[in-house]
């Protein structure tokens, strides 16, 4: 018997998913307990429409973090840091910085797309990750004054 899941079934799959299990499984269990609904030609179809328009915008933001990441390549972000008498700087320059300079720039990214080993905690030039996307990273250059 084919059943829609309505929410995720350790062991069976996803919330949204058509699976096929046994007529005692699906209507002594499944059913009883509104973990799914018996899949009609209209769910299936319905389902296939979901998946189709899921499967394009994911292609599309894939598209945007792409272009984004050509945009941003070799960036160069300059932050000033406040140093003591001696040229010691006091705290450091985390992620949070670097993506708040970003978006000054016109860069929409968040401080967790940002990715930094260590903060930065000496003045010059650092070559810093940013991921737009799962696959999707580019390198930027953070200049600390």
């Amino acid at each position: 018997m084919k059943v829609l899941l309505l929410q995720d079934v350790k062991g069976q799959g996803k919330k949204g998913e058509i699976i096929n299990v046994s007529d005692g499984y699906a209507n002594n269990f499944l059913l009883k307990k509104g973990l799914g609904v018996v899949a009609t030609a209209d769910t299936i179809n319905s389902v296939a429409i979901k998946n189709k328009a899921l499967e394009r915008q994911k292609a599309e933001e894939k598209q945007k973090a792409l272009d984004d990441a050509k945009k941003l390549k070799g960036q160069v972000v300059t932050i000033t840091a406040s140093k003591g008498s001696q040229g010691k700087m006091y705290g450091s320059i985390t992620n949070k910085e670097i993506a708040e300079e970003l978006n000054k720039l016109g860069y929409f990214v968040d401080k967790k797309q940002v990715v930094l080993k260590d903060p930065i905690r000496v003045t010059g030039n650092y070559q810093v990750t940013v991921k737009m996307y799962a696959e999707i990273s580019t390198t930027i250059t953070v200049t600390v004054e």
